[in-house]
């Protein structure tokens, strides 16, 4: 039986410090309308993330994230192509999607983040409510928060236009793209 190590130091378990996005415990991901009845499901497997909260000034906080764009996976080899072509991501010329803060605005367990989203080598603002869903001390000792976001936006302001007509109107990719986060962020100790 293993047992966790006994912690020597007194533990930060405020929110206000410096965060690691912890990947392995995290999920970025996005959802699509297909052909105007289903939703595909997809999700980044590689990025990182750093971010500051303040609690007494959360206009102090800040985010950013980088995300390697040839990491997405929709569980179809195809589509994952498809997707890293000059048709959308153009992984040959815009590796990364970036996403970096400008404004954090809090309410209650609620953050705003309002920043520059760039992808396929254009920037949007968007907007995207985060909930505190909890905090807890792992058992190696580390503090962690998990945060839950999710927004919506439409692909056609970063230049991901493609897209096939079907026989019986609509289309085949829907333009609205929501995006999900799910994030388990560790505190770094001093």
């Amino acid at each position: 039986m293993t047992t966790a190590p006994e912690q020597t130091t007194t533990l930060d378990t405020t929110l206000t410090g410096d965060w690691e996005i912890d990947p392995t415990h995290s999920r970025i991901g996005f959802a699509a309308k297909h052909a105007m009845i289903a939703t595909v499901r997809g999700q980044f497997a590689s990025y990182s993330g750093e971010v500051h909260l303040d609690e007494a000034n959360p206009a102090a906080s800040r985010i950013h994230l980088e995300i390697d764009a040839a990491s997405v996976d929709t569980g179809n080899a195809d589509r994952d192509g498809h997707l890293r072509s000059p048709d959308f991501f153009d992984l040959e010329n815009h590796p990364t999607i970036t996403f970096a803060s400008t404004t954090v605005e809090r309410n209650d367990d609620v953050y705003t983040l309002i920043g520059d989203l760039t992808i396929n080598g254009k920037t949007n603002p968007v907007a995207v409510e985060f909930e505190l869903v909890g905090t807890s001390v792992d058992p190696w000792g580390n503090f962690r928060a998990g945060f839950e976001g999710r927004t919506t936006v439409n692909r056609r302001d970063w230049g991901l236009a493609w897209n096939v007509a079907l026989d019986k109107g609509g289309v085949l990719v829907g333009e609205k793209i929501k995006l999900e986060f799910d994030i388990s962020a560790v505190k770094k100790t001093a």
